[in-house]
């Protein structure tokens, strides 16, 4: 009689595939109904538990189970840090961020800042911030490691997070604050704090080059980053520029949504 292939789909969650030959069971498969994909979603979530011991957050972002945010995974604005700390920081920001040429005329000011603390209070910690006043990055690092979780991140505080992970098992999703949104040709990162670059893989040293003279030339808005992906290999300032912009329009739309809404709720579906 030949082959005949019959389809059960009776059960909502699972669809029933058996092929028979000649009235004889030949395969059979149980497709079961996939999990709906969530990495890369951005959600308005709350904090409802701070736990110390594994410094992180468990985050309602609206699904069953919470997600898990560890302290390294939280934006520095989300902080609630003393005001005299604020300043501070806002001067190591724009340190970061800077043109290798202005570097001279921001560590000035971060020393203005630590000479002005040495009058103020002339004890062992003034001395230590004065250690790699030529490296901001590690200036960064050190600002914050003297905080802890439970310091500066309460219950019930919201935030815009982004699923790195799915869940597995019994494990709840793993969640970020430093977002990102991938174009055509490039990486937009809203909060990111790290300076515009090229992928890792794109390994010729002249189409790094010129990539990054396109990079120098396109305006990319402040306090954000962009990284070019390989597929921007060969592509000129105006492909580029273009991407950049439809994914600077999307991230605006993403903030008016966010505005809006309330925890938890889904802000942008992947």
């Amino acid at each position: 009689m030949g082959k005949r292939i019959l389809i059960d789909t009776s059960k909502t969650d699972e669809t029933r595939i058996a092929v028979t030959a000649d009235e004889k069971l030949d395969d059979y498969e149980i497709e079961s109904k996939k999990q709906i994909a969530v990495k890369g979603n951005v959600y308005l979530a709350k904090i409802t538990r701070v736990e110390p011991s594994l410094q992180a957050a468990f985050v309602d972002f609206g699904s069953n189970r919470n997600g898990f945010l560890p302290l390294t995974e939280i934006h520095p604005d989300y902080f609630k840090i003393p005001v005299a700390d604020q300043e501070k920081l806002s001067i190591l920001l724009k340190n970061l961020r800077s043109d290798n040429n202005e570097d001279d005329k921001k560590d000035n000011e971060i020393e203005e800042i630590v000479k002005k603390d040495e009058t103020e209070n002339n004890d062992e910690n003034n001395l230590e911030k004065k250690i790699n006043l030529k490296d901001p990055k590690k200036e960064y690092i050190n600002f914050f490691r003297k905080y802890k979780i439970q310091d500066v991140i309460k219950p019930r505080q919201v935030l815009l997070v982004q699923v790195n992970k799915e869940e597995r098992g019994f494990k709840g999703a793993a969640l970020t604050t430093f977002l990102s949104f991938a174009g055509r040709y490039c990486v937009l990162m809203p909060n990111s704090l790290n300076n515009d670059g090229i992928s890792r893989k794109i390994g010729d040293i002249e189409e790094r080059k010129k990539l990054k003279t396109i990079l120098s030339s396109v305006n990319v808005p402040e306090n954000m980053s962009i990284i070019v992906r390989t597929a921007g290999i060969g592509k000129t300032k105006k492909e580029i520029s273009k991407d950049l912009s439809y994914l600077t329009s999307q991230w605006n739309k993403i903030r008016e949504n966010t505005i809006k809404s309330q925890a938890p709720s889904l802000i942008y579906e992947e």
